[in-house]
């Protein structure tokens, strides 16, 4: 393993680049607040790097280059148009700094690494890895109907996908805990092989050998979907948003 860079890198200001921009909360899925409230053209104008839902739970959606992915319950990924809409995504202009070279390292070894390396617990970030990965588990929630169900219901309902030897690129954002609910406390991963074959929401990997850049936020915008009557009147204050996350995640 080579060593870090990563307590050298800093918000990029130029451009925007250390903005994090996220529209709706993930406890909004938890009561079944599955309806698109933006869409995919909206979110570009944002950043050109993702990773979201879309409504009804449909995929699992990564943007990367400025080109939105959907993968859904068959596992191969699909450019979505600018029309769909999601309930749920984060976005930032990729302004990527090199952070380390990894090998032959499990997934949860390498985000704990990660974040004792750059030494940012509190601090909005991303990451992106890419190299081959000898291993990777991914998911995709089967696309739900309206009315729609909480995400506790739809834990289960899922499709799993398992590909070995895979090129690809995994991309990330860590989430401080203190922001649990708006976001996934800690990392929230997502998958796309080169070949578009396989991808998803990363349940488990092993990084054979691959580059880790990084990218450091200093400011959050907050989207909230005001203009949807059922989030403005919805009462939270019931709701198991810590532990409907947990599962689902």
């Amino acid at each position: 393993m080579t060593k870090s860079a990563a307590a050298n890198i800093r918000p990029i200001h130029e451009h925007g680049a250390n903005v994090l921009y996220q529209h709706g909360t993930l406890a909004q899925l938890v009561p079944g607040l599955l309806e698109g409230t933006t869409t995919i053209g909206d979110l570009l104008t944002h950043g050109d790097t993702g990773i979201g839902t879309g409504e009804g739970l449909d995929g699992e959606l990564i943007i990367l280059d400025g080109v939105a992915y959907k993968i859904g319950q068959s596992g191969v990924a699909e450019i979505l148009p600018d029309d769909f809409t999601v309930p749920f995504a984060s976005v930032h202009r990729a302004a990527f700094q090199y952070q380390c070279e990894r090998a032959d390292i499990g997934l949860e070894d390498l985000n704990r690494k990660i974040v004792e390396a750059n030494g940012r617990a509190n601090t909005f970030f991303a990451v992106i890895m890419r190299g081959t990965f000898s291993f990777i588990k991914t998911r995709a929630v089967i696309k739900q109907q309206a009315p729609y169900p909480t995400l506790e219901q739809v834990a289960d309902q899922q499709a799993m996908f398992l590909g070995h030897d895979v090129k690809g690129t995994m991309l990330g954002y860590f989430s401080p805990l203190m922001f649990n609910g708006a976001a996934v406390a800690g990392f929230h991963e997502h998958f796309l092989a080169d070949d578009r074959s396989i991808g998803g929401h990363v349940l488990d990997a092993v990084l054979e050998r691959g580059d880790i850049l990084s990218q450091v936020f200093d400011t959050l915008v907050q989207h909230l979907p005001v203009d949807n009557p059922e989030y403005r009147s919805h009462d939270f204050s019931n709701d198991p948003i810590a532990e409907a996350i947990a599962k689902a995640e």
